[in-house]
Parts: structure tokens; sequence; C-alpha cells
């Protein structure tokens, strides 16, 4: 007999999610269980950040269910689904521009639903060690690559049971992504699950547990990133490498 597949963390069933008449999300499953990291791809404009602000609660779906623990969310507000242990980094960032770095990290920090307040600020601070040098800087004060470090250290030290990244490798200096990159296989290996929106295709595939493809917003591909990279015309078709 094989073991039971553990409850997922998150999980979206057939969600229907509109912008308006434009009908963006299309019967969209998605489940992501504790402590796995999932790579979710697929052109611009394809619905990945649609999925992930249905989610959340950012959006509302139509039609579909979202759950946590197996319970359902749908319709709980965007704090209380956080509160649940689920910490979303935006593309935009959403920093506190007015703010020093350690403030921005002050009204963030929490003892979350997942790691028992493993993430500190000082934590965060020996992770990104640009940041600590930036302590008292502005957020608009920062190079974009800091932000997004910031981003990502605030979003850690609600000490989630879920990150969502939604491209925090989106127009950086090499340099940069490769310590975002290294940032991510990090929190991987605390046990902490994972999702992650990006195009660099073999950063994703060597992070991820599972890759999903959206096209049109459905679900063309999932599976082992081993699956994926095996099918290079599907590669080509649905993420142009």
């Amino acid at each position: 007999m094989t073991p039971s597949m553990p409850t997922p963390l998150l999980e979206g069933r057939a969600l229907d999610t509109f912008y308006g008449q434009s009908h963006v999300l299309r019967a969209v499953s998605l489940a992501i269980r504790p402590g796995e990291t999932i790579g979710l791809m697929g052109r611009n404009g394809m619905g990945k950040t649609t999925l992930i602000r249905t989610l959340v609660g950012l959006v509302r779906p139509r039609r579909g269910a979202v759950l946590i623990d197996g319970e359902e969310v749908t319709r709980l507000p965007t704090f209380a689904i956080a509160r649940r242990g689920i910490a979303y980094v935006p593309e935009g960032r959403g920093i506190f521009a007015s703010l020093s770095v350690a403030e921005n990290l002050a009204i963030a920090a929490r003892t979350g639903a997942g790691s028992g307040g493993a993430w500190t600020a000082g934590r965060v601070l020996e992770l990104f060690p640009r940041l600590a040098e930036r302590r008292q800087n502005r957020g608009d004060q920062l190079s974009g690559g800091e932000q997004q470090m910031l981003a990502i250290g605030r979003a850690l030290l609600t000490n989630p049971r879920l990150l969502i990244l939604d491209e925090a490798t989106e127009g950086l200096a090499p340099i940069i992504r490769d310590e975002i990159w290294r940032t991510v296989a990090l929190i991987r290996g605390t046990g902490m699950a994972t999702l992650v929106v990006d195009k660099t295709v073999a950063a994703v595939t060597a992070v991820a547990d599972r890759i999903v493809i959206l096209v049109k917003g459905e679900i063309v591909f999932e599976g082992t990133p081993a699956d994926l990279t095996k099918d290079p015309r599907l590669m080509h078709r649905h993420l142009g490498v």
C-alpha cells in the first residue's frame, strides 16, 4: 500500500477567474504540499500572477475554491490567509519607500504559523549582508536588487509556511539574480514550501520539485524538472527556450 499524500498546505480547485469580461483562469487546479517547491512558468500574460492573486485572496474566483490545510478559505480576506502562514512577495516588491531597512523589517516581524519564529531580523541581515550595510537607508535609496532582498526578508520575518515569489529576479543584474536563487535554495533547505514564478528555466528547474506551465489560463504541463527538460519541443513551444 502506498502512503497517502499529505493534505496540501495551499490548494486551488477548478479556479475560474475573470477581470471584467476577460476569462483569465480556466478551471485551474494547483496543490502545494508542505515543504514542496513549485516553479510556476509561462510566457507573459498567461495568468501566472492572476493565479497567485486568486490563491492569496486578492482576486475572487467566479468559480472554484481555495483551501488551506483542507479548509476552504475562498472568501477570506487576504490578511486572514497571510495569518495562516502564506507570505507573498509581489512583482512590484511593495516595500515602504520612506522607511529605513530596519523599520521595514521591524514592521513585518512576527511569530508566524510556520517555523516557530526561526526567522529574526538578525538572521535576515546575515542572509543579506547588503541589507545589514544599509540598515539605516530608506527603501527608496536602495537598488532594485536590494529592494528585492528587503521584500524577501520582510516576508521571511512573518515566519510563513509557504513563501510565494512572483518574478523575484526580473530585471536584476546577473550577480544579484544568482544571490536571489541561492536564497531560494537555502529557504527550500529549511523545509519551507515555496512557489516561485520566474522565466529562467535553468534556475527554476534547479530548485523546484515540480514545474507547472500556464498557457492562456490553463495548465498545459505539470511534472518534475526532469520531465520538462527531456521534452525540448514542449519547452520551446511554451517557454520560448
